[in-house]
C-alpha cells in the first residue's frame, strides 16, 4: 500500500503517532512517506494534529481514505475555554501504539535523541488542560524505556505527570540506567516532592528541570517544596535556573501572576509565562510575557515597572 502522513502543526518537531504509523507500515513492507498532492493516488493519507489553533488541511486529499487524529480535532472553544469533545477522540491500534518509532521522519530533530511516554494520565484534571480528560485521572506506566530508546544519548519525555504514577521508582531507575541525558519537557509535579524523588531525581543527567505553578492557591506548597527541592538536589541552585512553567490569564488577577514571578525570583528559580487564550489577552500579559521570557531583559529589570520604563527610553 502506498501511506501518506501529514503533520498539521509542521514537520519541525517529532510527531510521535506519525513516527509509529511510519514504522508499523513499513515493517509491512508498505511504501510511506509525507504525502505529495501530486503522486499516484494514496491508499490511506493520516493526518495529525495537536494544537487546536494550527490551521487544517481544507485542500481535497488524493487518498482513497483519509484518517484524521490528534487532539487538535477534539478541542473546540466554548465561551472562551477548550473543550475536549471524547467522540472525536481517536486512539492508535496497540501494535501501532507500541511499536518503536521511525526517527528517520524527522531525522533534522532526532539526531541521537529518543521520544516517548513511559506514563499517561494526571490526576490535578486542571480546566486548562485535557490530559485527564483525554487519558484519565490517574496517572499509570503505559511502556518501559526500551519501547522508544535504543541508545541515543538524549531522552526528551513527554509525561503528563510521572511523579503521580505509583511505579514512578521503577521508571526514574530505568532512566538512571540508560546514562541518558532527560528532558522532562512537560514539567515535573512539584506538589508531589519529596525527599525520596530528589535522591531518585539526583541519580539522573537532566539537562534542565521544568516544574509548574498552575493555581495561585498552591503557593505555599509550591515555594515550601521548590525551597526543599534546593536544599536536597545535588547541584546547587545557582548553577542553572530551573524553570517554572508559569500560567496567566486564566483565574489569577496581574497582581497574583506578578507576585508568582517575584516569588520564584527571590529562590532562585526561572518562571516562564504561557498565556492561556493569547489570542484574545489584554496587551499587559504580552508585555509581560516579553519581560519574564526574555533572560537578559529579566536579568536586566528586577520589576515589571523597571521594564516599561526600559521599553519607553528603547523607543
Amino acid at each position: 500500500m502506498r501511506i501518506g502522513l501529514i503533520d498539521v502543526d509542521s514537520n519541525n518537531y517529532p510527531n510521535l503517532p506519525l513516527m509509529k504509523l511510519s514504522a508499523y507500515y513499513k515493517n509491512r513492507g508498505d511504501d510511506v512517506d509525507w504525502y505529495y498532492p501530486f503522486k499516484e493516488r494514496y491508499d490511506i493519507v493520516y493526518i495529525s494534529k495537536v494544537f487546536s489553533f494550527s490551521n487544517d488541511i481544507e485542500d481535497s486529499i488524493n487518498a482513497d481514505k483519509v484518517i484524521r487524529g490528534g487532539s487538535g480535532y477534539c478541542l473546540s472553544l466554548v465561551n472562551g475555554k477548550e473543550v475536549f469533545d471524547k467522540s472525536k477522540n481517536i486512539c492508535l491500534p496497540y501494535e501501532i501504539e507500541h511499536a518503536y518509532p521511525d526517527y528517520s521522519l524527522y531525522a533534522k530533530y532526532t539526531a541521537d535523541k529518543a521520544f516517548g511516554f513511559l506514563t499517561r494520565g494526571c490526576p490535578r484534571n486542571c480546566d486548562f488542560c485535557i490530559v485527564a480528560k483525554k487519558e484519565g485521572l490517574k496517572s499509570v506506566k503505559v511502556a518501559n524505556i526500551d519501547e522508544f530508546w535504543n541508545g541515543q544519548k538524549n531522552i526528551i519525555l513527554n509525561d503528563p505527570n510521572i511523579l503521580a504514577c505509583k511505579d514512578w521508582k521503577n521508571l526514574l531507575s530505568q532512566l538512571k540506567d540508560t546514562g541518558a541525558m532527560i528532558d522532562f519537557n512537560q514539567g515535573l509535579d512539584i506538589r508531589l516532592m519529596t525527599k525520596e524523588k530528589i535522591e531518585f531525581l539526583n541519580k539522573l543527567r537532566i539537562s534542565e528541570l521544568h516544574f509548574a505553578w498552575d493555581k495561585y492557591e498552591d503557593k505555599d506548597l509550591i515555594l515550601n517544596n521548590l525551597k526543599m527541592f534546593n536544599e536536597y538536589r545535588a547541584s546547587k541552585p545557582n548553577e542553572h535556573r530551573d524553570i517554572v512553567f508559569t500560567i496567566v490569564n486564566f483565574d489569577t488577577t496581574f497582581e497574583q501572576d506578578l507576585e508568582r514571578i517575584y516569588a520564584l525570583r527571590k529562590i532562585g528559580f526561572w518562571a516562564y509565562v504561557m498565556i492561556y487564550d493569547k489570542k484574545h489577552c489584554d496587551n499587559k500579559y504580552i508585555q509581560l510575557q516579553g519581560w519574564v521570557n526574555n533572560r537578559v531583559v529579566f536579568s536586566v529589570c528586577d520589576s515589571f515597572d523597571k521594564y516599561l520604563e526600559y521599553k519607553k527610553k528603547k523607543v
